[in-house]
């Protein structure tokens, strides 16, 4: 894989993100989930007692609540055992610590970020790189003037460490409780790595933050914590890629994301997620925002055997907005269900959330959504656009839409569309001189434009690349 963003070679195959290392790890927590395991996590990463307790909260309420099963239409969970997922790995370098620059990192480890391109994407416009390796970030870059006006850009572990307070207030309490649902009790009793950004009132980050996530050990879970705040009228963009290697064994992520946008902040959230066919990618991410604030969630979802992604925002103060856009790819055997919820709880608040989602070969898609305007939210807007493109008459894409209206002053508008690949398009583009699989090929990207346009170049041309690895195979 080409270091150079703006020189890709567009013609490899799937193969190439599904390289993996021998894993050499200080500590491995046993298989399955005991109190055991948990305090052994606390007290490797050296946490306070408050943590301790919250972990063992966690816990308790983990082990009380059901799978959640009853959805029309969900993923099967049933095809991994929590008994064999491995809640904690660290990978072996000199210091529990992050290194602070990139050549300082193991040659095995390097390289594995080296292949995906990282060094020159930071290099190029980036302000700043995490990269979490397994569990922990091993590798974190922030420039000065950042830190001179007073941002936080750092690993969880750090974090925990060096602002008790923050994370105190803000870690799983008013926004992302544990009892939410069992995947994020799961995530609060055994979390481990991530990011902890913090930006002062006023202050602009003028270039994506970004953080890289990658699973390199078979039958691992990863449990990412990542919490944004940005006080009264700061603005900050977070960035993240996700890449798995293949393994026969089945690999759990469950992250989670909080995020506090606080009075006339602007925070935008990026991923661009390419789990490989094996993982149960099952998230939890949350927004809360006040007065005049703005929540923008920018998604990609590809890879994995099942994903369960819905980000959701409370619009809790009057004018604030929130903005969704998503794409879901699914190929044979995938599952991917995803989506958007938003509530209203204030006047003058509005929301956007436009949905795209493509399958091939069987797989399904499915947008699952909820929009409530609460009572006295008067005078909200929200607008709903789902399309769905789908390759062949095998492959599935449903829309559940469910909007929960208590306010009569309100404007709401949803629209949704579903269809193939059309033969009269595809005829058009090969009489300009395209083969028929580029002709889909560009067709694609031009279904999926509305999400390349948000994100820095070399994401997009990334997300592009990847998708059309996606259909590699699938043309011909």
């Amino acid at each position: 894989m080409s270091h150079d963003h703006d020189h890709l070679d567009l013609t490899g195959s799937r193969t190439d993100f599904d390289f993996k290392n021998d894993v050499l790890a200080v500590f491995k927590s046993k298989t399955g989930l005991t109190e055991e395991t948990v305090r052994l996590i606390s007290a490797e990463k050296d946490e306070p007692a408050w943590m301790l307790e919250r972990r063992l909260d966690a816990f308790e309420q983990f082990q009380q609540m059901p799978m959640p099963t009853d959805w029309p239409g969900q993923p099967d969970l049933s095809g991994f055992d929590l008994d064999e997922i491995v809640p904690y790995l660290r990978p072996d370098i000199e210091s529990k610590r992050s290194v602070d620059s990139w050549e300082d990192l193991p040659e095995d480890i390097h390289d594995t970020f080296d292949r995906l391109g990282i060094p020159a994407a930071e290099e190029k416009s980036l302000s700043g790189a995490g990269a979490q390796y397994e569990s922990e970030v091993v590798y974190q870059n922030m420039k000065d003037r950042f830190e001179e006006k007073g941002v936080v850009f750092c690993d969880m572990g750090t974090a925990v460490q060096e602002y008790p307070d923050l994370v105190r207030e803000h870690f799983m309490t008013k926004c992302v409780p544990p009892s939410d649902n069992k995947f994020a009790a799961l995530h609060g009793a055994v979390w481990s790595g991530g990011s902890f950004v913090y930006v002062p009132e006023g202050v602009t980050v003028e270039m994506p933050l970004q953080a890289y996530f990658r699973m390199n050990a078979e039958g691992m879970g990863q449990f990412e914590h990542k919490i944004i705040i940005a006080e009264p009228n700061s603005e900050v963009h977070l960035i993240e890629g996700c890449s798995a290697p293949h393994y026969g064994e089945h690999n759990l992520h469950s992250g989670c994301v909080e995020v506090f946008v606080k009075e006339g902040a602007h925070v935008q959230y990026s991923t661009v997620q390419n789990w490989s066919r094996n993982t149960y990618n099952l998230n939890t991410k949350r927004a809360i925002v006040e007065e005049d604030g703005t929540m923008e969630w920018v998604s990609g979802s590809m890879g994995s055997k099942a994903t369960m992604l819905y980000p959701a925002t409370i619009l809790k103060g009057r004018g604030a907005t929130d903005t969704h856009v998503t794409i879901a790819f699914a190929g044979e055997g995938q599952n991917i269900d995803t989506g958007a919820k938003v509530y209203h709880t204030a006047p003058d608040t509005h929301s956007t959330i436009e949905s795209k989602s493509i399958s091939k070969d069987g797989g399904r898609t499915n947008y699952r959504g909820l929009v409530h305007i609460a009572d006295g939210a008067a005078h909200s807007s929200t607008s709903v656009e789902c399309d769905a493109l789908m390759f062949d008459s095998e492959s599935t894409s449903d829309t559940m839409p469910y909007m929960e209206i208590r306010e009569s002053t309100v404007d709401v508008a949803h629209e949704a569309t579903v269809g193939k690949i059309g033969d009269e398009d595809v005829f058009y583009l090969e009489n300009r001189g395209l083969d028929e699989d580029d002709a889909k090929k560009l067709i694609v990207a031009g279904f999926i434009e509305p999400l390349t346009e948000e994100l820095p170049i070399e994401y997009a041309v990334e997300l592009n690349r990847l998708i059309e690895l996606e259909m590699d195979g699938s043309l011909g």
